[in-house]
């Protein structure tokens, strides 16, 4: 009680059901999901039956490794934490002979997924610039994450999508794309999901093996989950109805590449039972910049109210610039930071410059380069460094 505020003590301290946890931005997500998996050990769960789900690597390890640090270590080492991929692959690679394939099989990566349908598109004489590999890949891998099954994909509205785009074939490319991937022993990172749902309705005395093991599930990220995960979730919870997920509906961004909103603002009529807890106090930021959000979420016509706040003071008011060009728009960035680096004293790596997409670096790229102001690209190359720009 003493590192915990009121909503995150109560959100850690409820385990006797369905539970939806909304945080907001810098409310301390992280530090009731570890404080919850505490307790559940604290309360008498053997670790390896909490299941801990979350989209990266990075926020599983520093999960555990702060868990490691509030109960004994070898406690900590058994929970199953990890990403959905990295926990449905164990899964899959013990129930392997359910799924057709040896233990051993391999996982493409998206190298080996496009190299393999480049090849397929050459065999069956497609036109290479409408059958592009990134068309088709984006195709199969939306079936596959709304659980539509190559014999199954002829029968769905996307059929009708591909023929008006001049892609018809889709269906013929899924299909000899899957069965390679069988003679090769091979799934991709789509598979794991799909798979997965089909091992636990095809095989209920598996999922009743893995029900029986998993007794509480926790979900980070709640609001990212796509069709797939969300039925392999309902599943697995369905006998205990032990499960708490955390998210916040006000940053779902991943639409684009399957994220289903409806997941987590649909919790409540999925598990009637379940309790509602809302982190709203932020302790990253300033009063006006959390005003600032709100006034913006507030507009948003499907959500969960919340209303954060913050006790770091009100924090300088947020200058918003409205120049007619992108040229004049890098001008002002850089005329920025030279005058508060020169009447301030900040030194320039203290200073980021954030734009949507990597060919926005250009522009903002030439004018530090006049103003000779050292910067560092993360995410991608830098413009001048592009081999075509190189050559």
């Amino acid at each position: 009680m003493n590192t915990l505020n009121e909503s995150q003590y109560n959100a850690v301290m409820y385990n006797s059901g369905p539970s939806l946890i909304i945080a907001g931005a810098g409310s301390g997500k992280t530090r009731v999901l570890t404080y919850k998996v505490a307790q559940l050990i604290r309360e008498g769960y053997a670790p390896n039956s909490i299941l801990v789900l979350t989209f990266t690597n990075k926020a599983a390890r520093e999960m555990k490794s702060r868990i490691m640090g509030m109960v004994e270590p070898h406690l900590a080492r058994y929970v199953a934490m990890g990403t959905f991929h990295s926990q449905f692959s164990r899964i899959l690679r013990d129930e392997h002979e359910y799924i057709g394939l040896t233990r051993d099989f391999t996982v493409y990566d998206t190298t080996d997924t496009k190299s393999l349908i480049k090849s397929i598109v050459k065999q069956m004489e497609l036109d290479e610039k409408l059958y592009t590999t990134n068309v088709v890949a984006g195709r199969i891998s939306s079936a596959k994450n709304r659980l539509i099954t190559p014999d199954k994909y002829g029968d769905k509205e996307g059929v009708t999508y591909d023929v008006l785009h001049r892609i018809p074939k889709i269906k013929n490319i899924f299909k000899e794309y899957v069965d390679r991937c069988k003679i090769a022993n091979a799934i991709d990172f789509d598979d794991m999901l799909l798979l997965i749902y089909k091992l636990f309705v095809e095989h209920p005395e598996v999922l009743e093996k893995y029900q029986d093991r998993f007794k509480f599930i926790l979900i980070d990220e709640y609001q990212d989950t796509n069709l797939a995960q969300y039925k392999i979730i309902k599943l697995l919870a369905d006998k205990h109805h032990k499960v708490c997920v955390v998210g916040d509906d006000s940053q779902s961004i991943y639409s684009f590449r399957g994220a289903d909103i409806s997941n987590i603002l649909q919790f409540q009529n999925n598990y009637p039972e379940a309790k509602l807890f809302k982190l709203e106090k932020n302790y990253r930021s300033t009063e006006n910049i959390v005003k600032a959000a709100n006034s913006l979420i507030n507009k948003n016509n499907n959500r969960i109210p919340k209303t954060l706040y913050s006790d770091n003071g009100s924090g300088h008011l947020i200058k918003v610039y409205n120049p007619p060009s992108e040229i004049e728009e890098a001008d002002t960035v850089v005329r920025q930071i030279t005058r508060i680096n020169r009447d301030e004293n900040v030194s320039y790596n203290n200073f980021a410059v954030l734009y949507r997409t990597n060919s926005q670096s250009r522009v903002i790229e030439d004018k530090l380069r006049k103003a000779r102001i050292p910067y560092a690209i993360y995410g991608s190359l830098s413009f001048y460094q592009r081999k075509s720009v190189k050559d």
